[in-house]
């Protein structure tokens, strides 16, 4: 069974409600006949009952519940809430309200702040901080996590490494600027992904162009440093580095350069030192080794909030509805 079956599986058995506000593209409808026929999720749609009429043609989604922002009973606890949260950067009941009927994720995210959804999922036709900004404003990040970052989790065809051929990469979509501090933390979030999603132990390598010290330059130090602080947060998590890709895959390489490593040749979650080398490399594998990429999947917020690829294909986004769900699932 591939692992998108079984994410589908887990999240059947408890459904949880996920929102779906791009309204205005055909792959939402699209995916969302094919999550309500399996019994993936609860729908909901936000839109105008004429817009989600004329856009969902062809799709049968008779078993969503469609919100319209203008009418909806609960609109204006939903301002209210709004206000709340926004006050002192200045948010006003007007305002509030242009912004939710202008910009569908913030009725998404409010609809998740207020427990009328569990979840939501968007980014295929808007970009990914069109997608974060609203979630980092209304739903802010868990207890004592200082940043969100973005993963893909990667199912490569064929594959010996990693967990048979599955990875957590990080973070390949979000941060720009990491320190130390920022990378011990994605990949203490990026192994919690990997174990909820997989049911697995995460072998986190923290990746560079050196290992164990091969090379000199702060961005090898700065890796270096990611691993000493992460030992002393996650005492008990598998985490080595600096560590050069084949050192962390492959057993032989592993071996050679970090002899006694728990986790050289054997790394299952990768986190990239840079957004560059996170993007880029997730990409390459994507395209040239054929592996099905789900995400960017978003880790440190208060509620499960995804991403999406704007070039993805409507089962990309059924796939991400189905991490979503797990993700609400292991929120309670």
């Amino acid at each position: 069974m591939a692992f998108i079956d079984k994410i589908k599986q887990q999240a059947k058995q408890d459904k949880k409600r996920i929102v779906l506000p791009e309204t205005m593209d055909k792959r939402t409808y699209e995916a969302a006949e094919k999550i309500l026929k399996e019994g993936i999720a609860d729908i909901i749609l936000i839109g105008r009952p004429e817009d989600i009429k004329k856009n969902s043609e062809g799709f049968d989604i008779s078993g969503a519940v469609c919100v319209d922002p203008f009418t909806d009973p609960n609109r204006q606890k939903y301002i209210d809430k709004f206000v709340e949260l926004r006050a002192k950067k200045g948010m006003t009941p007007e305002k509030a309200e242009e912004q939710m009927t202008s910009d569908y994720m913030y009725y998404a995210c409010l609809m998740c702040k207020c427990g009328d959804a569990d979840g939501a999922v968007s980014g295929a036709c808007h970009s990914t901080g069109n997608t974060i900004r609203p979630a980092l404003q209304l739903l802010k990040t868990k207890p004592g996590i200082h940043s969100v970052s973005g993963f893909f989790l990667m199912e490569v065809p064929d594959c010996e490494y990693g967990d048979n051929g599955l990875f957590v990469f990080a973070d390949c979509a979000v941060n720009t600027d990491f320190d130390s501090a920022k990378l011990a933390e994605i990949a203490g979030l990026s192994a919690e992904s990997f174990r909820m999603l997989t049911g697995d132990e995460p072998k986190v390598a923290m990746l560079s162009y050196s290992s164990k010290g091969s090379a000199k330059h702060d961005d090898v130090t700065k890796v270096a440093d990611a691993v000493k602080i992460a030992h002393e947060q996650y005492p008990d998590l598998k985490l080595d580095g600096e560590l050069q890709l084949d050192a962390a895959l492959v057993p032989s390489v592993g071996a050679a350069k970090a002899p006694g490593s728990e986790v050289a040749g054997h790394a299952n979650t990768l986190v990239f030192p840079s957004l560059e080398a996170g993007n880029i490399g997730y990409k390459l594998v994507q395209r040239l080794a054929k592996a099905n990429a789900y995400g960017p999947v978003l880790q440190g917020l208060a509620m499960p909030v995804n991403d999406l690829s704007r070039g993805c294909f409507a089962d990309d986004i059924v796939g991400v509805v189905a991490i979503t769900a797990v993700q609400a699932q292991a929120n309670k």
